[in-house]
C-alpha cells in the first residue's frame, strides 16, 4: 500500500472511531495484565463476563496470590485453557511481588519474562497501560494486515515490524486497536463486509463481499 494510502487508511478509521479502546474490561494495570492473560485463545467477552465479579474482589498481585489457584480456577472456569491459564496467573503475581514491588513493570521485556506474558500481550499491556505506540498482532491483525496489503507477512512477528516502519504519525497509538476492531467487526475472517467499510476502495481484496440481498417484500393479495 501507498504511503499516502496508509494515511488515508488510518485517517478513515480514525474518523469513524476517534477514540478506540480495548474490549477488555479491568480496574488497574494489573488487572488489565490478567485480563490480557486470559484472553489469549477465547473472546474478550467471555473474559470479561468471567472477570467482574473476580476484580471487584481481587486488584493486586498480593489479593490474587491470596485467592490462590483453586480459588481462582472457580472465577475462570468457563475460559479456555483455565487450569494454565489459572497457574501463570498466579505465578506471574508472585513475580510481581517479588521483582518489582507488585506493580506491573512499564517494560516490555520485564513483563514477557513473567509467566504466561507472551510478546503480543506485552505490546497490549504496553500500549493500553502505559502509552507506548507498539502493535500487538492477533488473529485480526494478521488478517487484514495481509488482506488489505498494510502490513503483508508470513508470521505475525512479520506483520508487526512492518506495522511498526509504515504507521505514521499521527495515528501509532492507537492503531493496533483501529485494526483489532476493524476486523472483528468488518474486515470479518469468512465474510468481509466490504459493503460498509470505510476504506474499502484502498483495499485491493477481491473478490468484494456484496451487501446482502434484502428480502423480497410479501406480494399483496
Amino acid at each position: 500500500m501507498k504511503k499516502a494510502d496508509v494515511f488515508e487508511f488510518f485517517a478513515r478509521l480514525a474518523a469513524d472511531n476517534p477514540h478506540p479502546e480495548t474490549e477488555l474490561e479491568y480496574v488497574n494495570d494489573y488487572t488489565l495484565l490478567v485480563a490480557v492473560v486470559l484472553s489469549a485463545q477465547a473472546t474478550d467477552a467471555g473474559v470479561n463476563k468471567a472477570t467482574r465479579a473476580l476484580f471487584r474482589e481481587v486488584d493486586t498481585p498480593a489479593k490474587m496470590v491470596a485467592l490462590g489457584e483453586d480459588g481462582l480456577k472457580q472465577h475462570i472456569k468457563t475460559i479456555g485453557l483455565f487450569n494454565t491459564k489459572a497457574k501463570n496467573v498466579i505465578a506471574l503475581s508472585e513475580a510481581l511481588i517479588a521483582e518489582h514491588g507488585g506493580q506491573v513493570p512499564a517494560d516490555r521485556d520485564a513483563l514477557e519474562a513473567l509467566p504466561g506474558v507472551g510478546r503480543k500481550t506485552a505490546n497490549v499491556v504496553m500500549n493500553t497501560a502505559f502509552g507506548a505506540e507498539t502493535f500487538a498482532v492477533d488473529t485480526h491483525i494478521f488478517r487484514v494486515g495481509n488482506r488489505t496489503r498494510l502490513a503483508p507477512g508470513k508470521t505475525v512477528l512479520a506483520v508487526e515490524k512492518t506495522l511498526e516502519k509504515v504507521v505514521p504519525q499521527p495515528f501509532r497509538l492507537h492503531a493496533h486497536h483501529w485494526l483489532i476492531l476493524h476486523g472483528r467487526y468488518t474486515c470479518k475472517a469468512r465474510t468481509p463486509e466490504c459493503w460498509r467499510c470505510v476504506v474499502e476502495d484502498l483495499c485491493p481484496y477481491k473478490p468484494k463481499t456484496p451487501a446482502p440481498k434484502k428480502p423480497k417484500a410479501a406480494l399483496a393479495h
